[in-house]
């Protein structure tokens, strides 16, 4: 086998890694979505109780992005990732045996640490592994697995939960286990990592506090990125209910145009950042979502809200499917693994009550302008910190970037 197409299997098999990982693991995340009822019936709890167990998860999501981060950048990236998918497969395998409420918010606690963790090395190796040619659009295909993830829990409600009840919901979640015998047999460590390996983990913690300006960069810019897609898609199903009396249905299909609206999405604007660069295609997502606010927010017929609903999140998932390849490609060479990571998973926390504050708007301007006027300051401020932002489109993993290149806006 000649080495190009050694080459070229390896990158397969890493991205593939990657966006099975994320996948899996979104999908574990979304069925607690899909049973807030059925769990409170089993565990004689209150819904508020179920949906707390979302917030104690994506807490600790910073915790998992810390460890296996820091894990990633000194030990390599197909061990922690092995470790890591094994971890919340199991956790979420436990799930589906808890016997009381105080066991099953123990066990998503622990969970959002795997969660957390996953991303993170995840894109690094996919990333590392991929050619120049390709990082854009594979950026896209990467980060579309949280998406299929969401599609995925959604038909396991639909034809399992019927069938089966809620248990095997979650045992269903020990499946991606088996992705650990996948990665150990198929993907190569990362070129990259070998390079440029810390000798320590302090080493790893001192090229941290290095670039601790782009780490408040890349906090503000995960944490408006958590604005734009959590803001239009956590209410977006009760607002479809309340406000336009769409029922239960077609609102699922609704948000089903919408997903596979990010998958498009997510696929043609990574491609579109390899060709005219990562800040110029972000903006231009981010200007797609903001043009199709009034079919979104105040179309007023079916039509008009799925497709709204759809092209938003051409926009929304466009503007995240270029996020892997941009912030691999910002971060330093011995901190891939740990900073886009917890730069990701922090951004997740401090914009954790976005759907509360919207619902709060609903009742002084109104659920259409609540959304709308939410979104409209959100890719405001998110495109003005793009487009100051730097970019290094491009750069070698293997090779250390030229100083002169590395913080050039």
């Amino acid at each position: 086998m000649s080495v190009a197409s050694q080459a070229g299997r390896g990158q397969f098999h890493a991205v593939a890694a990657g966006f099975l990982g994320w996948t899996l693991d979104a999908f574990d995340f979304f069925v607690v979505v899909f049973l807030f009822d059925s769990l409170a019936a089993q565990f004689h709890v209150t819904k508020a109780a179920i949906v707390a167990t979302l917030a104690w998860t994506l807490l600790m999501r910073p915790v998992g992005a810390l460890i296996f981060g820091l894990l990633a950048d000194r030990y390599g990236r197909r061990v922690p990732l092995m470790v890591n998918v094994i971890f919340f497969s199991v956790i979420e395998l436990l799930c589906g045996f808890a016997p009381n409420y105080a066991v099953f918010l123990a066990l998503r606690i622990l969970y959002g640490i795997g969660m957390g963790g996953e991303w993170g090395v995840g894109a690094s190796l996919a990333m590392e592994a991929t050619s120049t040619r390709w990082r854009g659009v594979l950026s896209g295909i990467l980060q579309n697995g949280y998406a299929v993830g969401y599609l995925l829990a959604a038909l396991a409600y639909r034809f399992a939960f019927p069938v089966w009840g809620w248990r095997p919901m979650f045992w269903l979640g020990g499946v991606p286990a088996l992705l650990a015998l996948y990665i150990r047999a198929k993907v190569p460590e990362s070129e990259a990592w070998r390079r440029h390996r810390a000798p320590s983990t302090s080493a790893v913690l001192r090229a941290v506090g290095e670039q601790w300006k782009l780490c408040l960069y890349l906090l503000l810019l995960m944490t408006f990125m958590m604005f734009l897609s959590h803001g239009t898609q956590d209410l977006y199903p009760d607002f479809l209910q309340s406000q336009h009396r769409i029922s239960v249905a077609m609102v699922s299909y609704i948000v089903i145009l919408g997903n596979i609206g990010a998958m498009v999405g997510g696929i043609v604007f990574g491609e579109l950042s390899n060709r005219a660069g990562r800040r110029l295609s972000l903006v231009a997502a981010l200007l797609l979502s903001l043009a199709v606010i009034p079919l979104w927010a105040f179309g007023v017929s079916l039509k008009a809200l799925a497709a709204g609903a759809f092209l938003m999140q051409v926009g929304v998932q466009g503007a995240w499917g270029i996020i892997p390849a941009h912030l691999s490609e910002l971060s330093a060479d011995a901190t891939r693994g740990l900073v886009p990571g917890l730069a990701y998973q922090l951004g997740i926390v401090l914009a954790a009550r976005t759907p509360v504050l919207e619902f709060s708007l609903r009742d002084r301007v109104g659920y259409n302008w609540a959304l709308a006027g939410f979104e409209i300051f959100t890719i405001v401020i998110l495109a003005i910190a793009v487009a100051a932002g730097p970019e290094r489109r491009g750069r070698s993993f293997v090779e250390p970037a030229p100083v002169e290149t590395t913080v050039s806006p």
